[in-house]
C-alpha cells in the first residue's frame, strides 16, 4: 500500500488568516466568540458566533471575481493557495493529470441562495435573479475553482456529509492516492454559514448556546453547564502526497496519514448514537486500517461539540475503545476556541493534530470549570492549558447529522 504524507497547510478560522498564528492561538486559549457581525441579530436567541474577522476578500481576489465567489468559495481559495505554497508543489515538475482536488462543506453557498431568495420575496415576484446564483452556491465550485486556478486534471467533487465532510474528504483524497489513482491531493473544507437562516434553523433545534452574556466562555466541550454549540466558520486545506512522489522533490514534509474509516448510526436524523456505537466503530477501524492499537494513541482530537447528548456519546464511544486496557486517553477539543465549523471542522482540527505531532503540545479544552461527572477514569481531557507531550500517533474525530461518523489516524514524521 502507498504511503500518505502531508506537504502543505492553509486556514482561515475565526482564531487566525494562516496556520502559524492559528496554532499559536490554541495554545494560548484563545476563544474567537464574539456577537455576529454580518446581520442584524438581535431579535435571535443567539446573537453571538466564531466569525472570521478582518477577512477582505479584496486583498485576495480583483472586484469581478470576488462578486462571483461565495464567501465559502474564497476561504477555499485563500487555503487552498497557503498549502499549495507551502508543499512547493509548483516549483516542481509534476504530471497535472495526477493532481486532484476533493473539497467539503456542509451547506456551500447558503449565504447566497438566502440573499437571492429574499431580494426575491421582497421584489415584486418578476424573477430577477444574479446569473452567478448556481455557480455561487454550489458546493462543488470549490474544488472545480481550486483546479481552474492550477490547472490541476485529476479526480474532482466535493464531499456533503455534514459535519464529518471533511474528515471526509480527507480520507477520500488519502485513498485516491493509496489506490495509485493520483500522487498528489488537494484537500480540505470550508463553511460559511453565519447566516440568517443558519442560526435561526440551529436556534429552533435548540442546538445553540444561547449565552450571549459571555460568548468567548459559551463553547464548552466536556462541561456540566455546556447548552450548545457555538456556530463557526472559515477553512482548512491539507496538500496530501504519495510518499515517494515528496521525496522525490524533496517536499517539506509535516506529518503523515496512516488510517481512516467512515461508519453510520443508523439511529436518528439529528442525534448521534446514545452509546456512541457508529463513532466506536469507525475509530476502531481507522485503527485497525492504520495497523495501529488505543494503547498507540498519544492524543485525540475529540469532536466535541458542546452540547449535552453529543458530548455524552463520544466519551461513549472512547470508554468502549478503552475497556479491557490499563491506557489513560489524552483528549481535548479545539471547537471550545474555534466553535464549531461545521462541514470544515475536521480539516482544521486535522491541521491542529499535524502541529501537536510537529511540535509535541496538546491544545486546551478552554472554558472547563466544572467536568461533566460521566468522564470516565481512564479519559483525561486536557483542560483550559495546553500540555506537552511527545506525540507519535493522533486520532481525529468527526460525527455528523444524518448518523455520520468519520475518523483520521496520523503519525508523526520523522524521517
Amino acid at each position: 500500500m502507498r504511503r500518505v504524507v502531508i506537504t502543505g497547510m492553509g486556514t482561515v478560522n475565526p482564531l487566525a488568516h494562516n496556520v502559524a498564528d492559528y496554532w499559536d492561538a490554541l495554545i494560548s486559549g484563545k476563544s474567537g466568540a464574539g456577537p455576529i457581525t454580518q446581520f442584524d441579530a438581535e431579535k435571535f436567541k443567539t446573537r453571538f458566533a466564531c466569525e472570521v474577522k478582518d477577512f477582505d476578500p479584496l486583498a485576495h481576489f480583483s472586484r469581478s471575481d470576488a462578486r462571483k465567489y461565495d464567501r465559502f468559495t474564497q476561504f477555499a481559495l485563500v487555503t487552498a493557495t497557503q498549502a499549495v505554497e507551502q508543499s512547493k508543489l509548483l516549483e516542481s515538475d509534476f504530471n497535472k493529470e495526477r493532481v486532484g482536488v476533493i473539497w467539503a462543506s456542509g451547506n456551500g453557498g447558503i449565504s447566497t441562495l438566502e440573499h437571492e431568495m429574499m431580494e426575491f420575496a421582497q421584489g415584486d415576484g418578476t424573477p430577477r435573479f444574479n446569473p452567478f446564483l448556481v455557480p455561487k452556491m454550489i458546493i462543488n465550485i470549490a474544488p472545480g475553482l481550486i483546479s481552474i486556478k492550477y490547472g490541476f486534471q485529476g479526480v474532482n467533487f466535493a464531499t456533503v456529509s455534514a459535519c464529518t465532510a471533511s474528515n471526509n474528504a480527507i480520507m477520500d483524497a488519502f485513498n485516491y492516492i493509496r489506490w495509485n489513482k493520483a500522487d498528489v491531493m488537494v484537500t480540505g473544507g470550508s463553511e460559511a454559514a453565519v447566516t440568517v437562516s443558519s442560526v435561526g434553523g440551529f436556534s429552533s433545534m435548540k442546538a445553540l448556546s444561547t449565552n450571549n452574556e459571555n460568548p468567548t466562555g459559551a463553547s464548552r466541550p466536556f462541561d456540566k453547564n455546556r447548552d450548545g454549540f457555538v456556530l463557526g466558520e472559515g477553512a482548512g486545506a491539507l496538500i496530501l502526497e504519495e510518499y515517494e512522489h515528496a521525496m522525490a522533490r524533496n517536499a517539506p514534509i509535516l506529518g503523515e496519514i496512516i488510517g481512516a474509516a467512515m461508519t453510520s448510526d443508523a439511529y436518528h436524523l439529528t442525534a448521534t448514537h446514545p452509546e456512541g456505537d457508529g463513532a466506536y466503530r469507525a475509530m476502531k477501524l481507522a485503527m485497525e486500517d492504520a495497523g495501529v492499537t488505543i494503547q498507540d494513541i498519544d492524543y485525540v482530537n475529540a469532536h466535541a461539540t458542546s452540547t449535552s447528548v453529543g458530548d455524552a456519546s463520544e466519551l461513549n464511544a472512547m470508554a468502549k475503545i478503552l475497556a479491557g486496557s490499563d491506557k489513560v486517553l489524552d483528549v481535548s477539543a479545539t471547537k471550545s476556541m474555534t466553535g464549531h465549523l461545521l462541514g470544515a471542522a475536521g480539516a482544521i482540527e486535522t491541521i491542529a493534530c499535524v502541529k501537536a505531532l510537529q511540535e509535541g503540545i496538546i491544545p486546551p479544552t478552554i472554558n472547563l470549570e466544572d467536568a461533566d461527572e460521566h468522564i470516565p477514569a481512564n479519559i483525561n481531557i486536557i483542560a483550559n492549558k495546553a500540555q506537552t507531550k511527545d506525540i507519535k500517533i493522533c486520532l481525529n474525530n468527526t460525527s455528523g447529522f444524518g448518523g455520520h461518523n468519520a475518523m483520521l489516524v496520523f503519525k508523526k514524521w520523522e524521517g
